[in-house]
């Protein structure tokens, strides 16, 4: 029996909540135009329109190295304290006007400081364009509520700084932390001594892991390093065969890990074919936790909503399926578990119903 369709503007307003998504990775075009004309960085064009078919563009590539160098360019026009309280403002704006009731935005914070911003002055700077943004939202009728994930970059040497420094701002918008960038050459275990920092702090923490690489990443960063969550898991389908699920694929499913799957991007990176033979719609039916992401926004030239789109249309999902995925999201984020259902409870929910 097929689904009933549903339309673009009934998924644009359906309660979204997005757990893997990265600052630099979702700037506006012609934000990235006019804050480059300002600090005189070279783009590949300067037509708001061209530069962002270009970013989509170029990311097709299937390769995540290369998929990671088209952030050349976002990260230059963030180098400055003008251009990361636009961008991070900007940031839930455009989250909010697409739905989105709740997000985790990450970033590394060693990455925006070319500028001369020291590692602190970035992070309260970003915070600062964040509740700028919360509450422009707010005071429009679409209210939004965003933690930060602070990152280390997993093939540099200051991983342990970056998660000292989520330790410092948890109580100042810094909900948890993350190591991104090149997954394979650069496992997890590497850098254990900032996740046990983190952990004996009791700030939670997830992973990117089986994208780029296969199941020794997750094993790691997951049974080595702790990790509450996993950033993508494509990969994990290794382990289940015939459906029957491996002792790995069984202990994320059983123990309710959190995958942050990233459709389009993982298209992009060449982890997956198509929509349709995309691990999470195999994954969600076998009862894992899956949630639903758009990773970098610019770059796969995507939304909360055209992600949910893609699955409707091409992988067969209910609005069931839309909202198990997004109560999945908020039961997994790193906030507490009251304000966690409280908007399952007040927001989602209801918001699905009157949708409908």
């Amino acid at each position: 029996m097929t689904a009933p369709r549903i339309d673009t503007e009934t998924l644009r307003r359906l309660p979204k909540a997005v757990l893997h998504d990265h600052l630099d990775g979702g700037l506006r075009p012609a934000t990235v135009v006019e804050l480059a004309a300002a600090v005189g960085h070279q783009l590949p064009t300067t037509d708001p329109d061209e530069l962002a078919a270009w970013y989509f563009e170029a990311a097709n590539s299937g390769d995540l190295v290369r998929y990671i160098a088209t952030f050349e360019h976002t990260l230059a026009v963030m180098q400055t304290r003008e251009g990361l309280l636009r961008v991070a403002e900007e940031y839930v704006l455009d989250l909010a006007a697409d739905g989105v009731v709740y997000a985790e935005v990450r970033y590394a914070p060693e990455l925006n400081t070319n500028g001369g911003l020291t590692l602190a002055e970035v992070v309260e700077t970003v915070q600062e364009g964040l509740a700028a943004g919360m509450a422009k939202a707010a005071a429009a009728g679409t209210p939004v509520r965003v933690g930060t994930l602070l990152c280390g970059m997993r093939m540099f040497d200051r991983v342990r700084e970056a998660a000292e420094l989520a330790v410092v701002y948890r109580d100042a918008g810094v909900v948890g932390f993350d190591i991104a960038g090149a997954e394979d050459g650069f496992p997890p275990a590497d850098h254990l001594a900032a996740f046990e920092h983190l952990r004996g702090e009791s700030v939670p923490f997830t992973i990117h892991a089986g994208e780029a690489h296969g199941l020794p990443s997750i094993h790691q960063a997951l049974q080595v390093c702790g990790a509450q969550r996993i950033g993508h898991g494509v990969r994990l389908t290794e382990d289940i065969v015939d459906g029957k699920l491996g002792r790995l694929a069984a202990w994320v499913r059983d123990r309710r890990i959190a995958l942050e799957m990233c459709p389009t991007s993982n298209l992009q990176t060449g982890c997956a074919t198509s929509i349709a033979e995309h691990p999470i719609t195999a994954l969600k039916d076998l009862g894992f936790r899956v949630t639903l992401n758009t990773d970098n926004r610019l770059v796969s030239g995507t939304t909360m909503t055209r992600e949910m789109s893609l699955l409707v249309e091409e992988a067969g999902w209910t609005v069931e399926d839309l909202r198990t995925v997004t109560v999945n999201a908020l039961k997994s984020a790193f906030i507490p578990f009251d304000e966690r259902n409280a908007l399952i409870e007040n927001v989602v929910l209801p918001g699905y119903a009157a949708a409908l």
